[in-house]
């Protein structure tokens, strides 16, 4: 109930009315491109290379993608160059001293941090979009001349390079973070496929109506705990000392610190599923060959101990990405000097030292509670698929993206909302 009386308070705001009809025109174009097939393409040997034996080898990257792998589109790479890229700059800006200082240099350093991901970005979709042409999807092209392919793959980088400028307006003159909610219309719009495939085969008998059920009951278990897990905080309590300045005490007030639960948020699934299909990207390049049947066998859910391989890889992935992105995003020492410098302390803590230890021990076990949290939710459905006869693409990684995603939009409304009341109020 609290995001949609949000909504409604946002839509009545002239505006964030308007940002937020932004924000939907410029996913409609999204999806509107995933509709476009890139020139010279078979569309009926298109449909017979992906055949439902094959959908566990390309289901995510399908599915982030909207549905635009399969069908070729001008955006079948879709936006995970983009985030593998961020994946490498972020890394090495821990690794690497140098571009840890240009990050910290304020808004210029960032945006020299965001230029260089674009560029990283062109680089990988290059290198993806000619494997594709030149491997995958070779033989479903109409015309096998060298002059098409090089207008496919221009056509597959500029689809990318696109929804990366997509992203990027999303973020300047709308709501929510543009990245995300890309990926969000591409998990969403196969809802209804999924569910009319789903439908078909209770009907055929193929899958029964308990495993159905069963996955539903999981499902709406898997959206309250996202929703309880994103939402919550651990309140660390402070306490400030009373100061006399003049004629005039101040201080002595109790109040707290509160963290989050899930400080990371979606990005630990996001960046570990674009990590585990970087083997799978490779190998659709070169299908058939000694390598993409090892993928498949070994590094991929359909294989025999891969499920299992792939699973375990998964969980660690998000697990430190987790961890990695907690470090990031609260700074323990600053935390404690910043109350020591304004007289505050934590009740049987000493000031200092000791605090930002303190501190450091209760987000550690805050994001080992949330990294367990994602992995499980994240690698459960997967088990459960390999164990029973239902094969739903809609899983828990889906699921923690989608509603993770829904919950970080709606708080990027209220907090736009308060710094418009804020910036009104001063005026």
């Amino acid at each position: 109930m609290g995001m949609i009386q949000t909504m409604i308070q946002a839509w009545k705001i002239p505006e964030m009315r308007k940002k937020i009809l932004y924000t939907l025109g410029m996913l409609v174009v999204f999806r509107l491109g995933s509709n476009i097939p890139v020139p010279c393409i078979d569309r009926t040997q298109l449909a017979a290379m992906f055949d439902i034996n094959q959908a566990g080898l390309f289901g995510l990257f399908d599915l982030f993608s909207g549905g635009s792998f399969s069908n070729f589109t001008i955006f079948a790479l879709s936006i995970s160059p983009y985030i593998t890229s961020s994946i490498i700059l972020q890394l090495l800006t821990v690794a690497i001293p140098k571009l840890e200082e240009i990050a910290k240099q304020g808004q210029e350093g960032q945006r020299k941090i965001a230029q260089w991901t674009r560029y990283i970005t062109i680089v990988l979709a290059l290198v993806q979009a000619v494997g594709y042409t030149f491997g995958m999807f070779r033989n479903v092209l109409t015309d096998d001349s060298v002059f098409v392919k090089i207008v496919i793959v221009l056509t597959l980088v500029a689809g990318t390079a696109f929804l990366m400028w997509l992203g990027e307006k999303i973020n300047d003159n709308g709501v929510g973070n543009g990245i995300s909610l890309i990926i969000f219309a591409g998990i969403v719009s196969r809802i209804p496929t999924t569910v009319n495939t789903t439908v078909r085969n209770m009907i055929a008998g193929r899958v029964s109506v308990i495993s159905v059920i069963l996955f539903t009951i999981f499902a709406l278990a898997v959206v309250v705990g996202i929703v309880l897990v994103q939402e919550g905080t651990r309140k660390v309590p402070v306490q400030y000392a009373k100061r006399v300045v003049g004629r005039k005490m101040y201080g002595g007030q109790a109040t707290h610190i509160p963290l989050k639960v899930n400080q990371a948020g979606v990005m630990p699934v996001i960046f570990a599923v674009s990590l585990l299909q970087l083997p799978a990207t490779i190998a659709y390049m070169w299908p058939g060959t000694g390598f993409a049947a090892f993928v498949q066998k070994y590094l991929t859910t359909q294989g025999t101990p891969g499920v299992w391989i792939y699973t375990i890889l998964d969980v660690i992935l998000i697990i430190g990405f987790t961890y990695f992105y907690g470090t990031m995003t609260v700074n323990p020492v600053e935390i404690a000097d910043n109350l020591r410098s304004n007289g505050g302390f934590i009740p049987g803590i000493r000031p200092g030292k000791p605090t930002s230890t303190y501190i450091a021990r209760v987000i550690s076990r805050l994001e080992f509670a949330s990294a367990i949290f994602l992995a499980l939710v994240a690698c459960l459905p997967i088990l459960l698929q390999h164990w029973s006869d239902l094969a739903i693409g809609f899983g828990g990684t889906s699921l923690i993206i989608a509603v993770g995603v829904a919950i970080e939009t709606v708080k990027a409304i209220e907090t736009q909302m308060i710094m418009r009341n804020y910036s009104g109020f001063l005026k």
